[in-house]
């Protein structure tokens, strides 16, 4: 899947901008500079221009046309695809000098600051540095990375559950905020600060629910670096079981799957090519990825 756009400038401020996918293909419009949010799908392409103007980056108006086969809500990156693809027809059109990691900050900044969603830089990153069949190892705190070849004798399998979710509202807040807190309560920057050694003691003062978000995390956090290990020696093995692991801790400490994501990752298991099967996105509907 991948998401396609078309940009041609005009000698105005006027952006008119048309998705396949959605508004049954109604033109939309907005002047560079005079964005302002509708709660639609338009607000990702406004947020763009915004966070370009932001930066200091001279625009004029253009006609785009959007495509994608990424489905909308299915926890696999579709607004970060739609951001990295329009920054890369801004950059090009408009010779604008912004590199690659540069490029997934600006994306980032118009998902957080115009369209209201509190998201990491991960889904940006991996839309504007990942490669087919290599992993992305990324520290977001750093922004430092490192692509990981994945084992030859595997590939990732992405079953759609059908149920959308969104991220600029409702529980994916809610959990960033009770992350948040527990950080607070523990003295810590945040949760990645959090040692795995005697963490059942460090989190004993904590509320019943923070302490299973804190798990979670610092568990989730030993599970990437294992992964990658597991990775680099070919141990497929353990890299399903690392999956299988992350599944759990999502449903039970993170408590983001839905009836309909378990029941997939359980019809995954009944399948003897599959080593492994979790939940990806942000969670409350989205797809499962499985290692097969």
């Amino acid at each position: 899947q991948e998401t396609t756009v078309e940009l041609a400038l005009r000698t105005d401020r006027l952006v008119r901008v048309r998705s396949e996918q959605v508004d049954e293909g109604r033109t939309a419009e907005y002047e560079v500079g005079g964005e302002t949010r509708q709660g639609s799908w338009i607000d990702y392409v406004q947020g763009v221009t915004h966070a370009l103007g932001q930066a200091g980056h001279q625009l004029r108006g253009a006609d785009i046309r959007i495509r994608s086969s990424v489905p909308l809500g299915s926890g696999l990156s579709s607004s970060a695809a739609l951001e990295i693809a329009l920054l890369r027809a801004w950059r090009e059109a408009c010779r604008l000098e912004i590199a690659d990691v540069p490029l997934a900050l600006l994306g980032q900044r118009a998902e957080n600051e115009f369209v209201g969603a509190p998201v990491g830089i991960m889904d940006q990153m991996a839309c504007s540095l990942a490669e087919a069949l290599v992993a992305l190892f990324l520290d977001t705190r750093t922004l430092e990375f490192a692509r990981i070849p994945m084992p030859p004798s595997v590939e990732l399998l992405v079953i759609n559950s059908g149920v959308s979710h969104r991220h600029a509202g409702g529980d994916y807040v809610t959990r960033r905020r009770e992350c948040e807190e527990a950080a607070r309560l523990l003295g810590v920057p945040q949760l990645r600060d959090v040692s795995a050694t005697l963490l059942e003691e460090r989190i004993a003062g904590l509320p019943g629910l923070l302490q299973r978000r804190v798990r979670h995390v610092v568990s989730e956090d030993q599970r990437v670096l294992d992964a990658i290990a597991a990775m680099r020696v070919g141990d497929v093995g353990l890299l399903g079981r690392l999956f299988d692991a992350s599944h759990a801790s999502m449903r039970d400490d993170y408590q983001v799957s839905v009836p309909e994501i378990d029941l997939l990752v359980d019809l995954a298991h009944q399948d003897p090519r599959v080593h492994g099967a979790r939940l990806t996105g942000g969670g409350f509907g989205g797809s499962i990825v499985a290692l097969v």
